[in-house]
């Protein structure tokens, strides 16, 4: 029988495997904090028994939900499929305002869907010599709550659940801060993927301390090739990154249903994940 129904960890597994045959390059270990954020937020349509379309909406706060992970199995595009979950997903949001990273092939698509462009972001893959510096640290579980409120006043919104499993280390994935005056004055998390890594979140004012983060982060992670994801308006960041070699390889729009939040991005910002925000 054919039924959308939330996802269990295996069909989150899943639905992870077919976005890494479409060159999205998940983390290796995204699935449990992806569930962590919102257990309910991921979408399933079985077919006959068989996976084949998903979506998330993850709800972070009252106010605010992200989409994501919209795909469909090759064997099922084209039916209608994607549809059944898109309008799952968005119900689960209710009135919130749902944000979303668009791919230029489905921006038109979620125009009409009632989503209304906000910017861009743009991911840039680059070498790094990873390198420690007296600067930095390991994150511990006591910076989360600075994190999550430096996080908060970045993006405008809460995201506790998602950030608090997202910075928790596991063997794939791991953080760093740079503490100053007793404060939190950068940190970055980073995770091995199918293909290289990825740096996010990552939040700095100093062009000094993205540096040393990117530097420090690609050592312990243990890959040099990295990708990060920018906001179009952090031009201090898109310049510290084009000056280092790294070149722009993908981009997305950043895409809003309901009122935007109020974004005040540090000058050297890296997008947690696009399928989450």
């Amino acid at each position: 029988m054919d039924r959308v129904e939330h996802m269990t960890r295996a069909d989150l597994e899943c639905v992870l495997g077919w976005a890494a045959d479409e060159g999205w390059n998940p983390g290796l270990d995204d699935a449990e904090a992806f569930l962590a954020a919102d257990p309910e937020g991921f979408f399933l349509k079985r077919v006959g028994g068989a996976p084949a379309a998903a979506v998330s909406v993850v709800n972070h706060s009252d106010e605010y939900a992200f989409l994501g992970l919209y795909i469909c199995a090759p064997a099922f595009r084209g039916m209608g499929h994607g549809l059944d979950v898109w309008n799952a997903g968005l119900a689960h949001a209710g009135g919130r305002t749902v944000g979303l990273d668009g791919v230029p092939a489905q921006q038109q698509n979620y125009v009409r869907s009632g989503f209304e462009r906000a910017g861009r972001t743009i991911r840039y893959e680059g070498r790094v010599d990873g390198r420690d510096a007296a600067n930095l640290r390991p994150m511990r579980a006591s910076d989360i709550p600075a994190i999550l409120a430096l996080d908060a006043a970045q993006t405008g919104t809460r995201r506790d659940r998602y950030l608090s499993a997202w910075l928790t280390p596991t063997s794939t994935r791991q953080g760093l801060v740079i503490e100053r005056n007793g404060a939190i004055a950068a940190c970055g998390t980073v995770r091995a993927c199918r293909a290289g890594a990825k740096i996010g979140p990552f939040m700095a004012h100093r062009a000094g301390d993205a540096s040393d983060l990117m530097a420090g982060l690609a050592r312990i992670i243990g890959r040099a090739q990295l990708f990060v994801d920018v906001p179009d308006s952090c031009h201090d960041f898109h310049d510290l990154l084009a000056g280092r070699g790294f070149a722009p390889v993908f981009e997305t729009a950043r895409m809003y249903r309901g009122a935007a939040p109020a974004t005040a991005y540090a000058p050297f910002h890296g997008v947690a994940t696009l399928e989450l925000g």
